[in-house]
């Protein structure tokens, strides 16, 4: 049994259809160590509280009404499955499951995030 191709095309998009609000969405990978705004160095093991990601979006179902391929998107890591493809990790959410969205499009004195 062959596998489906799941190679992401070259402006990061997956080929694959979700089903109803779900979105797939993968997480920038340097997002690991950070600094405060005082300089100081944070390692990525470093314990915090729960803490929300942002993760670009690269393939919505059919239901999904606000957010588009390629928009940023605020949600919380906890509880979502994982699921990797072509060696990349990529995060499964619910539309509902997302708090923020970062976008490129926007409407004349309209700000570019909806929270």
């Amino acid at each position: 049994m062959s596998h489906p191709d799941t190679t992401p095309n070259a402006d990061g998009s997956v080929p694959i259809k979700l089903l109803h609000d779900r979105l797939l969405v993968h997480v920038d990978d340097s997002d690991g160590d950070r600094r405060s705004s005082g300089g100081i160095l944070i390692p990525a093991t470093a314990a915090v509280g729960r803490r929300l990601m942002w993760a670009r979006t690269v393939a919505i179902g059919p239901n999904v009404r606000t957010i588009h391929v390629g928009d940023q998107v605020l949600f919380d890591p906890q509880d979502h499955p994982e699921v990797e493809l072509q060696g990349r990790e990529y995060v499964l959410l619910r539309e509902r499951d997302v708090h923020a969205l970062a976008a490129a499009r926007v409407q004349d004195g309209a700000a570019g995030l909806y929270l």
